[in-house]
């Protein structure tokens, strides 16, 4: 069964809810393996100046904070991946039928590789929304430490729920999408390469005669490694943008919107800062997004041969 609901006369809306329950379950799946080496690259995009690399900056983490340190935010991670993924796989069933109608496409499994990446970049389009306040809350646990150094007052620990009423109380609701045009820069082109690159190494890896559901795990899992690394190699500097913000904004401080604060760190820290991160995100999407898909198609399987 491939990413996608079928076209075969069933209710659309019980494909909808498949679609989203593969998704809850495929972003937990994505935390429980991806989580340590996120920490690393939201430390690195934001006090780039702090560590010497990837490597210094999981080793001091540990050193300073134990292994504890690598899972900060996780708890917003978790909740952020699941409602990330949840509202993008159901938002790319919706817009693989809108695709479907618009190109007078019978069946989900005749939609080619450039149908499937329009389809993803409107499915970023909601999952957009749901994403940037959890993301939010994650970006600024992961940092903490990083803040309060800088800003000289003494270090404490707080969680995500304690986190999310500071924001409220200090910035209201609207405080909860700091970056939010950010992340619509990272996530509608992200997920336009990350469902087309899925889509296309799937059907490089089909046997003539075979469709592309008769590919295992394995192969699923490398075709959505691969989906993952081509949507952080295109749209990287946007996430550390969006980082930057997110970070920078506690406490209500002001920040540059998108475009400005992506020329301030050109200017300032030149090219090679828009990818500070980028080693341990490819390291750590490329098992973790292979999770994702082998996990969400799985449950799609599952689910369907229960209806």
């Amino acid at each position: 069964m491939t990413v996608g609901s079928n076209n075969d006369g069933k209710s659309h809306t019980v494909d909808t809810i498949i679609d989203f329950i593969a998704g809850v379950n495929g972003g937990a799946a994505c935390v429980a393996v991806g989580q340590p080496l996120d920490t690393v690259k939201v430390k690195l995009q934001t006090f780039p100046q702090l560590y010497k690399g990837a490597w210094d900056c999981f080793k001091r983490t540990v050193k300073v904070e134990g292994v504890r340190g690598l899972y900060a935010g996780t708890v917003p991670s978790l909740a952020a991946n699941i409602a990330e993924n949840s509202v993008l796989f159901a938002g790319y069933g919706v817009c693989q039928k809108v695709v479907m109608v618009i190109c007078g496409i019978e069946r989900v499994e005749n939609l080619g590789v450039l149908h499937n990446c329009f389809a993803g970049a409107g499915g970023a389009v909601f999952s957009s929304f749901a994403l940037c306040p959890t993301e939010l809350v994650k970006c600024r646990l992961q940092a903490m430490r990083e803040s309060q150094l800088q800003s000289g007052g003494p270090l404490h620990r707080i969680g995500p729920w304690t986190m999310t009423k500071d924001i409220l109380r200090q910035e209201g609701v609207p405080g909860l999408f700091r970056g939010l045009t950010s992340t619509f820069a990272r996530e509608v082109p992200g997920y336009f390469f990350f469902f087309g690159t899925y889509d296309f190494i799937k059907t490089w890896l089909t046997p003539e005669g075979k469709n592309k559901s008769d590919l295992g795990p394995l192969p699923t899992a490398f075709a959505g490694g691969l989906g993952g690394a081509a949507l952080w190699a295109a749209i990287f500097p946007f996430d550390v943008v969006k980082s930057r913000v997110q970070v920078q904004s506690m406490g209500g401080k002001p920040t540059l919107g998108l475009f400005a604060t992506l020329m301030q760190i050109f200017r300032n820290e030149g090219i090679g800062a828009l990818y500070q991160g980028l080693s341990p995100t490819i390291i750590r999407t490329i098992p973790a997004t292979g999770a994702i898909f082998v996990t969400v198609e799985w449950t799609r399987r599952t689910l369907n041969e229960l209806r």
